[in-house]
């Protein structure tokens, strides 16, 4: 299952009501079709069959389930920056 920090959970949440009050909508992460390797973040709503992330009961990401089979065991975190919030994917610690 992918794991998205409290942190990065909130920052998500201040992006998508930025943007729309709609509680439908969230970010969805989808495979960039312009940089291998990579994703993209977009406002979307939820389908069936999605992995939803919420943040203190509001949807802030959504993520096809063929993406969440990709990402399983990762976590996406997030640190502020000069540029803004920056958003990161990285391996899930194993349990010491």
């Amino acid at each position: 299952m992918l794991t998205v920090t409290a942190q990065a959970a909130s920052k998500l949440k201040e992006a998508i009501q930025a943007q729309t009050e709609d509680p439908e909508v969230a970010i969805r992460l989808t495979p960039s079709t312009s940089r291998p390797n990579q994703l993209d973040m977009a406002l979307d709503k939820g389908e069936e069959g999605d992995q939803v992330v919420e943040s203190d009961g509001a949807k802030v990401l959504f993520v096809s389930s063929e993406l969440a089979q990709v990402l399983d065991g990762m976590v996406i975190g997030c640190q502020e920056t000069p540029e803004g919030v920056q958003f990161s994917i990285s391996k899930l610690a194993p349990d010491t």
